[in-house]
């Protein structure tokens, strides 16, 4: 690795060689996704960085509720993170669109890097409150407020638009083997200690900087410049959705079917209280969900929805809730693990056409603003939902607030189908139409054709 690689993040005037790749070095766009430079490193990137956040989110979630011994703690978890992202991803998008993208990324990542070298010192440590710990969650949470919208952008920079299909479908799915191994490894290493857990992380966040340096931005974009104040750019991804009725439709039905039907945070409470299986059973129940969105996602591409795309979406998001409420009741680890597998192989689905519907659709010069608004949505079903399911479980029990939770997402299908025909009606991915077919009407009797 040559030094102005590890040092060019900080300088930016050095020049990138391998950023301007002349275009007769690069692969065909025919050939196969992976084979298109830079995939593979990024997708490496990708891998360790997941990893790291999801050791970091078991081992967290297991400490501070291992001082409290309080499931409402637990939602200020994913509050801690929730806020930070909130105010700060609309700005992020705007910064995105503005900026060199792979370089925002390697900022947001050394910072949540960071994030772990100051868990390993609360860990030696050992305070009796958790508010340290949501302290630095609120970093974290501002980290990543510009990472989501920079990895999503970024993307198509890197592939062919005719290959960004496939590389959504491959990305998805290599990303899951991160969600799938990074809490069962986390669960595991917690044996030894939260010291060496966030040892691991930190040493994740600086091999997938090393893999990033070596991803060749291929496919620059035209910045537009206009007179337009920071609120409207700001507002321009909110603006631009709000007017795509397919796309607020998919993006609003997967936040409050998450947000309602979201049991994550309540996994450390089942795990120590309901299944009895201490932090490795925690682990597994967290990679269930993973395991589940990775063999969809292997699916998927191979067999991409290519019709009734909407319909789809509207049975697996109810396949989802029905999934939770068999979770929510169940007092059998297997048939826990069994039930969060389907709710992420069902959960995929939504991610899946969400995610191909935002990149096929949104220009270039829109995709930081776009998808920092997909993000802000992502954050509110996840981050927010860990909230609230916290503070329902505090006021009603954990069972109650769980199965509370899975009813509600059967209900938004219900209610979503009604609010939003297009998307009920929508087919192809590639070409969903703005409005649902009007039907003919037959002619006149005796008027010719």
């Amino acid at each position: 690795m040559a030094i102005s690689t590890l040092i060019r993040p900080f300088f930016p005037s050095l020049p990138h060689a391998q950023d301007t790749m002349p275009a007769d070095a690069s692969a065909s766009p025919d050939s196969p996704v992976y084979r298109q430079p830079g995939f593979v490193p990024f997708l490496a990137s990708r891998l360790c960085a997941v990893f790291a956040m999801q050791i970091q989110a078991i081992v967290v979630a297991w400490q501070v509720y291992d001082i409290t011994h309080d499931p409402l703690t637990l939602g200020y978890v994913g509050l801690a993170q929730f806020l930070p992202m909130v105010l700060l991803l609309l700005p992020a998008g705007d910064v995105v669109d503005r900026f060199d993208r792979k370089r925002i990324l390697q900022l947001s990542w050394a910072a949540q890097a960071l994030c772990s070298v100051l868990l390993i010192l609360l860990s030696l440590e050992q305070p009796d409150s958790p508010l340290p710990f949501y302290a630095v969650l609120v970093l974290f949470g501002a980290a990543r407020a510009f990472t989501g919208p920079t990895l999503q952008s970024l993307l198509p920079q890197i592939v062919p638009r005719d290959q960004l299909g496939k590389a959504i479908a491959v990305n998805s799915s290599i990303m899951k083997i991160g969600v799938i191994g990074g809490p069962m490894l986390g669960g595991l290493l917690y044996a030894f200690g939260p010291t060496l857990t966030y040892s691991v992380n930190l040493a994740c966040f600086l091999v997938a900087q090393l893999a990033l340096a070596g991803v060749p931005v291929r496919y620059a974009f035209e910045r537009v410049q206009t007179d337009d104040t920071a609120w409207q750019r700001f507002t321009a991804g909110i603006h631009y959705i709000r007017n795509k009725p397919v796309i607020l439709g998919v993006i609003s039905l997967d936040l409050f079917a998450v947000l309602f039907g979201g049991i994550v945070a309540l996994l450390p409470v089942y795990a120590h209280e309901i299944l009895h299986v201490g932090p490795e059973g925690l682990g597994a129940l967290r990679s269930s969900i993973a395991i589940g969105a990775f063999l969809m996602g292997l699916y998927l591409g191979v067999r991409a929805i290519k019709r009734h795309a909407g319909m789809i979406m509207f049975a697996a998001v109810a396949v989802f809730g029905i999934a939770n409420l068999v979770f929510a009741l169940s007092h059998w680890f297997w048939l826990s693990f069994g039930a969060l597998l389907i709710a992420g192989a069902a959960d995929m689905i939504s991610v899946y056409v969400r995610l191909t519907l935002l990149q096929l659709a949104t220009p270039d010069e829109m995709r930081g603003r776009v998808n920092a608004v997909n993000m802000l949505f992502i954050g509110a079903s996840n981050e927010l939902g860990e909230f609230e399911s916290g503070v329902t479980a505090s006021w009603f029990g954990t069972v109650p607030a769980a199965v509370i939770g899975s009813v509600g997402t059967l209900a938004i299908v219900g209610i979503w189908m009604w609010s939003f025909p297009v998307l009920r009606h929508a087919d192809r991915l590639d070409g969903v139409e703005e409005e649902p077919p009007a039907p003919s009407r037959p002619e006149p009797a005796g008027k010719s054709a």
